[in-house]
């Protein structure tokens, strides 16, 4: 009697999609601004995300290093402080920590780095606009990226602006006869201290800004543009956040 092969039900629902099979899923490129659920469910199958994931734990771990770094500074800031100092003259020990005011332009300009965090963010949530991601993904022009590079545009202006608000701050501070050099009083020596390197770490954000948008323009794949763009957003809020904090140890720390 000859054999009789029937297909199972799955291998029905595998070589027949049109008759009550699954069709076949793409997974787009939309990156981080869904809400999940782009593995499909299943466990290891790797989608477009995953190189965003993998950037952003490398993002974090930076900053997370960076964060410590700030928080030590803010330590010996108040060691500092505390400290008492030997008097030649009387022999006895005295604090020589003399408060310094710091200039006006400070808040001003706090609130310009406040305004690039929103340009920026702003930039990220264009950037992953499913819609817009949708049509660079389908070929049909690059609606995604004319919506984000104005405002990667604005923060780069407004990071600009903030470090030369810093500037004059330094400059303000000096001629009242804060400079920063050997005869320095330990205030403002570590007022120039904490907002120089703070300086430091927002002129390569302003570098990264600048790189972005360079990116954005010879960046083919839109989830790269998205990698781009998210990894500097995070860096330059985190650094605005880092000068909040600092503005107030030297404002209400001393």
């Amino acid at each position: 009697m000859p054999a009789t092969f029937t297909r199972t039900p799955a291998q029905t629902e595998r070589n027949e999609p049109g008759i009550g099979g699954r069709p076949p899923v793409d997974k787009r490129p939309t990156g981080g601004g869904g809400g999940g659920g782009d593995n499909g469910g299943e466990p290891g199958n790797r989608g477009p995300r995953q190189p965003l994931l993998r950037f952003r734990l490398f993002v974090f771990s930076a900053l997370a290093g960076d964060m410590m770094f700030f928080a030590v500074l803010v330590l010996f800031f108040f060691q500092r402080q505390a400290s008492l100092q030997l008097d030649p003259r009387t022999h006895h020990f005295s604090a020589d920590w003399h408060r310094v005011l710091l200039p006006p332009i400070l808040y001003l300009n706090s609130a310009v780095l406040l305004l690039s965090t929103l340009t920026m963010e702003l930039a990220r949530q264009n950037i992953f606009r499913e819609i817009d991601v949708m049509e660079e993904w389908l070929g049909l022009g690059r609606p995604a990226l004319r919506r984000t590079l104005p405002w990667v545009a604005g923060t780069l202006v407004l990071g600009l602006l903030f470090l030369a608000g810093q500037w004059i701050a330094w400059s303000q501070l000096t001629a009242q006869g804060y400079g920063f050099n050997r005869w320095s009083t330990p205030a403002s020596y570590f007022f120039y201290l904490i907002t120089g390197l703070h300086a430091a770490h927002v002129a390569l954000g302003v570098l990264g800004l600048a790189l972005c948008l360079g990116a954005l323009g010879w960046l083919r794949r839109v989830e790269l543009r998205q990698i781009a763009v998210d990894a500097t957003a995070w860096y330059w809020n985190t650094m605005a956040l880092a000068w909040l904090l600092l503005l107030a140890v030297l404002e209400f720390g001393q």
